[in-house]
């Protein structure tokens, strides 16, 4: 299989099926591809509505969590549990367009061979709250300056990696915010492209402000002793004498 679309939700009943009609839409012909949704311990009938679609979608395929793990985590077991090479990640509340998928998905087939990549959505007009928008705004400057991670919006949902790129990657809480950053230091490429970006229509954010911030930079300071303590080998051929 070519592509596994990773969608973690928690609370999001109202948008699976939305959702789900505009990636068949947006990849029937183009690819072989699966979705993968990984239920992260919802509350709502989130699990009981995937269940009922995957009876009449067999593109469809469904990973549960006994209780929340949150959003890394959640994107780590439906990447262990895709059978797709490439893996696109979304968001579960709409608010990234599958039609945006295709794009990565071309750049993804001219990636050189054995490199790391990670092709990032760039949200360049966001349809959120004026806090939303400064608050992400300062974070990704901060981040961008302290990391050198090369994008401009990490925090968009809209990803597309090899699998075996992202299991290679260190794994711990919120590393979903930092995949870039990762990617770089285990020698790879991030390419950011635009893309759009909508109002959520459904339910409501499973996330605040202030809690963002605070365990974002115990974050980066972490990723800033990762990446001084990073080793990306040159392999020489054992065949070749000069080498």
């Amino acid at each position: 299989m070519d592509l596994s679309v990773v969608i973690p939700v928690k609370n999001e009943a109202e948008n699976l099926a939305p959702l789900i009609a505009e990636i068949h839409a947006a990849l029937d012909g183009l690819v072989q591809y699966e979705i993968v949704y990984v239920d992260d311990g919802s509350t709502d009938d989130s699990a009981e509505r995937l269940a009922r679609i995957q009876r009449d979608d067999p593109v469809l395929r469904l990973v549960r969590h006994a209780k929340s793990c949150g959003q890394s985590t959640a994107v780590r077991t439906g990447v262990k549990a895709a059978r797709g090479r490439w893996v696109a990640t979304l968001d579960g509340d709409g608010q990234n367009d599958p039609a945006d998928i295709p794009s990565l998905w071309r750049l993804a087939l001219t990636a050189e061979p054995g490199r790391p990549a990670i092709f990032c959505g760039h949200r360049a007009k966001r349809r959120d709250t004026l806090v939303k928008r400064l608050s992400s705004r300062f974070a990704n400057g901060l981040r961008s300056r302290l990391l050198g991670d090369a994008t401009p919006d990490t925090g968009c949902g809209l990803k597309l990696f090899a699998r075996a790129t992202f299991l290679e990657l260190p794994y711990f809480d919120h590393m979903h915010r930092y995949l870039p950053a990762l990617v770089l230091r285990a020698g790879g490429t991030v390419v950011s492209v635009k893309v759009n970006h909508r109002p959520r229509e459904r339910g409501k954010s499973n996330y605040g402000t202030l809690d963002r911030a605070l365990v974002g930079i115990v974050d980066l300071f972490g990723l800033m002793w990762l990446q001084r303590r990073a080793k990306v080998p040159v392999l020489l051929d054992p065949a070749d004498p000069q080498a």
